[in-house]
């Protein structure tokens, strides 16, 4: 597979490539004619979206096959970029996973794992790429946030927590870059039709079965704000409305609403 660094628009690194949100936004990247860097676990499904991208669309593609659950990965990404001499104009954090259960229940090696690619591995990844951008005057980062970031999370303790961090790292380092020619892109998302909900084991909670999202339709918000160089945006008007529901319930009834809809 080609490498990239022959277009004249850029190179979009996106994590978690390999299906859902991250698969529909790197469609939308080359679309635009950006080069691909690819990251996610799983080969076979990189090289199925990168050939079909290079086909359609004539880009360059570079699958790098890691798992950010590894301490090792987000460095390893950038030695391989680096040894190729890519340089990476747009990263998008998508990468991501979720737990379901009592918090004295659930598996601790796999909540650290889940705080490893939702938290640590989206901030080296932004660390290590995002000074280069400031220094050459442009370049945009899109995170992965959720709903779930503005409030607290029952029985989905550890995951809300995550993404409440995604998002307040993201806006806070999107105002630090005024003026820089680099913008900072929070995406929340609320329920959305990924094999999000299977991992987790939340199919059936009554979070997965109202209105659930296309994981097109929600890459296309994100894909949006990102050129637009917006701090955060919300996937859905009913999600609007529910992230300011949030700023003016109470925390306790909050809390109980979302225990409820995280219980299958």
């Amino acid at each position: 597979m080609s490498q990239t660094g022959d277009s004249d628009v850029g190179v979009a690194l996106v994590t978690g490539a390999s299906s859902g949100i991250g698969w529909e936004l790197s469609k939308l990247f080359a679309a635009d004619g950006y080069d691909l860097v690819l990251v996610a676990r799983s080969e076979d499904k990189l090289r199925e979206l990168g050939e079909m991208l290079q086909r359609e669309h004539g880009i360059g593609v570079t699958v790098v096959v890691k798992d950010l659950a590894r301490p090792e990965s987000p460095g390893e990404i950038q030695a391989a970029l680096d040894e190729r001499g890519i340089t990476v104009d747009v990263l998008v954090n998508n990468a991501g996973f979720g737990t379901n259960g009592p918090f004295t229940e659930t598996d601790l090696g796999r909540e650290l794992d889940e705080i490893q690619v939702n938290v640590t591995a989206l901030t080296e990844l932004t660390k290590r790429f995002l000074p280069g951008m400031v220094e050459r005057g442009h370049g945009r980062v899109l995170n992965v946030a959720s709903t779930a970031a503005f409030q607290p999370g029952p029985f989905m303790a550890v995951y809300y927590a995550t993404k409440a961090y995604v998002l307040s790292f993201s806006e806070a380092i999107s105002e630090e870059l005024d003026g820089t020619g680099v913008t900072v892109t929070a995406l929340c998302p609320g329920a959305t039709s990924t094999k999000f909900d299977e991992r987790a084991g939340v199919t059936d909670t009554p979070l997965f079965q109202g209105d659930v999202a296309s994981a097109a339709d929600v890459a296309e918000t994100g894909y949006r704000a990102t050129m637009q160089g917006k701090p955060v945006v919300v996937h859905g008007w009913k999600n609007k409305l529910l992230t300011l529901a949030v700023r003016f319930s109470p925390r306790s009834t909050i809390r109980k609403v979302v225990k409820r809809m995280n219980t299958a």
